[in-house]
This record gives structure tokens, C-alpha cells and sequence, in this order.
């Protein structure tokens, strides 16, 4: 089974930084696509940031330059480390997990119906 799950939600101000992290079984380094989406209520899940087997990043636009994406192989761990943030980047954060086989080129990388394992989510909440 994969399973993942994210405990780092917290509310912060505009402008801090906060880390998020997901624990997610070991296997699931192999040969899996592992990202971050989040989703605000009335809209679809958005890919913010993933991380291939190969350990290669893919941000969105919206937070290019101010989030980063790594893996921990030791840990067991996905973490997106998020600074200057604002209200805009309020949402429920999820991490996810696709099959790289499963899909070719890398236009899917950060859409949501690419990914079939999800963690619970946690709620980050920015105040201007």
C-alpha cells in the first residue's frame, strides 16, 4: 500500500515561512512522482510542487521562488518549505503520489488527476 500523511499545518502571518512535511511508506520513492496541491473550497485541487524519482522540481508559477520542494530518502519524508507567505497561499495542502510509469512527458506532473494516492491534507492559514 502507499500511504501518506501531512502534519505540518499551522496559521501564520503574511510574510513567514512555515515547512510542511509528509511521512509516506518507504517504497514509495520507487518509482513514484511525489508533490504538493493545494485546494481552496469551490476549486479543483492545484499543483504547486512535485518532485520525480530522479529528484528533478516542478513548481507552479504562483509559487516559483518562494516554496521549495525536497525528499528526505533517510527519513521517509516530503517536505515543501514555503516563505513570503501570503493570504493567497491559505488552502488545505495535500501531498500525493502517482506511478511514473503510468504517464508520459511531463506535461501531467502537476495535475491532480495524474495522482492517485493522497495524504489526509492539513490546513495552512495565512492572516494579512
Amino acid at each position: 500500500q502507499v500511504q501518506l500523511m501531512e502534519p505540518g499545518g499551522d496559521s501564520v502571518q503574511a510574510g513567514e515561512s512555515l515547512r510542511l512535511s509528509c511521512a509516506h511508506s518507504k517504497y514509495t520513492y520507487s518509482g513514484y512522482c511525489l508533490g504538493w496541491f493545494r485546494q481552496v473550497p469551490g476549486k479543483k485541487h492545484e499543483g504547486i510542487a512535485t518532485i520525480d524519482e530522479d529528484g528533478r522540481t516542478f513548481y507552479a508559477d504562483s509559487v516559483k521562488g518562494r516554496f521549495t520542494v525536497s525528499k528526505d530518502s533517510a527519513k521517509n519524508t516530503l517536505y515543501l518549505q514555503m516563505n513570503s507567505l501570503a493570504p493567497e497561499d491559505t488552502a488545505m495542502y495535500y501531498c500525493a503520489a502517482t506511478r511514473e510509469s503510468l504517464h508520459g512527458g511531463i506535461g501531467w506532473i502537476l495535475r491532480d488527476s495524474a495522482y492517485g494516492y493522497w495524504g489526509q491534507g492539513t490546513q495552512v492559514t495565512v492572516s494579512s
